[in-house]
């Protein structure tokens, strides 16, 4: 049994919508900041519950344009240690410095008290990432720090398309939130993010910043520096086909986690990192025994013709050369928890007897690294 990393569906029908809509753009000329594009932000404002989200040409982009937004220059950003690279550089390209914080082995996310014990007097706001689609339980009370501190909140949901905790969905804690639709997210565009807001002022100046900083996207008037970060309409066609799907694909892959967590549950050692309430399963996460080899464990399942998907993350932003001039600090718990975690497959299509196979194949190696 040959069981892929991640495998992204695209149904005939799904197929045949896109192209139709591909053609119309064509047929129109109108393959920049056209209809799709429109229809996509408002079908995706809706689903999250936010009054304004603004489409650009990646999720990278999306937080970018978010730090300049809140206006970081020459201000401190409270970062997870444990993230992707993009989280940091949006910081650091608005003009702006990020501070790591320690990782919660709990979620991967980010707790209050490793806040509480990172922020200085130059933080200006705080940035958390939903790893694997999970939020973290303290999500509200790290608002309400936030709140009392002067500072704001910022969520990193690239992993989060259809997470919700209490009934709220992933990108409404804070005052924005980036979603990205890369190949490999549990929704995609091929390429793109989303910004989305309550605020109308920083929806309106964020439709001039992905256009170099013109409030009309059609006349050669500049009042910010901005960038070319429009999503093109074939990608917002295949964004919005996809977004029309969502709830089917967390559904499915919410019943493929099940299936792991009953049998994984109980095996001696490990630790599932699991959501407390709804999460779109994007990863499925595990600890490892700290006695045990990481990659003899990966190199075993791989002989059995499992191919696990990417950490999240195996090496910690603290860690990484591009960010060493900026780190401060030690980060235990991070450089713990990206060591020896592995993430299993896991993708709409993905039949229970696989998640069975996988779930033995681990146990199977575990035995053997001991």
């Amino acid at each position: 049994m040959q069981i892929p990393s991640v495998k992204i569906e695209f149904s005939k029908e799904d197929r045949e919508e896109i192209l139709q809509r591909i053609d119309r753009c064509l047929t129109l000329g109108q393959v920049a900041q056209g209809e799709n594009v429109r229809e996509f932000e408002d079908a995706f404002a809706q689903y999250v519950g936010a009054k304004y989200a603004v489409a650009v040409n990646s999720g990278g982009a999306a937080i970018e344009m978010a730090m300049r937004l809140l206006n970081v220059r020459n201000r401190e950003v409270l970062v997870p240690t444990n993230t992707f690279a993009a989280t940091a550089t949006g910081v650091i390209l608005a003009g702006g410095r990020v501070r790591f914080v320690d990782t919660d082995a709990r979620t991967f996310s980010v707790s209050l008290e490793s806040l509480q014990a990172a922020v200085t007097p130059e933080t200006v706001g705080v940035s958390v990432v939903h790893i694997g689609g999970i939020i973290t339980p303290e999500i509200e009370a790290i608002r309400s720090w936030c709140e009392r501190s002067g500072l704001w909140l910022f969520e990193d949901a690239a992993h989060a398309h259809g997470s919700r905790l209490n009934g709220v969905m992933a990108g409404r804690f804070g005052r924005a939130a980036a979603y990205s639709f890369f190949a490999t997210k549990v929704m995609t565009s091929g390429e793109g993010g989303m910004l989305v807001t309550d605020e109308e002022a920083l929806a309106q100046r964020a439709r001039g910043l992905r256009d170099y900083g013109k409030p009309d996207p059609w006349v050669s008037y500049h009042t910010e520096i901005g960038a070319n970060w429009r999503m093109p309409e074939f990608c917002a066609a295949v964004g919005l086909v996809h977004l029309r799907r969502l709830n089917e694909f967390v559904a499915w892959r919410e019943k493929i986690a099940a299936v792991y967590t009953q049998a994984l549950q109980e095996v001696a050692g490990l630790t599932l990192v699991l959501p407390s309430d709804c999460s779109s399963w994007y990863k499925y996460i595990v600890l490892l025994p700290k006695d045990v080899n990481g990659a003899n464990v990966k190199k075993i399942m791989k002989e059995a013709s499992v191919s696990l998907s990417g950490g999240v993350y195996e090496v910690p932003l603290h860690r990484q050369p591009v960010f060493a001039s900026m780190t401060q600090g030690q980060f235990p718990v991070a450089d713990d928890v990206c060591a020896r975690h592995i993430c299993l497959p896991l993708y709409y299509g993905m039949t229970e007897e696989q998640a069975r196979y996988v779930s033995d194949a681990l146990k199977k190696a575990l035995e053997l690294s001991q």
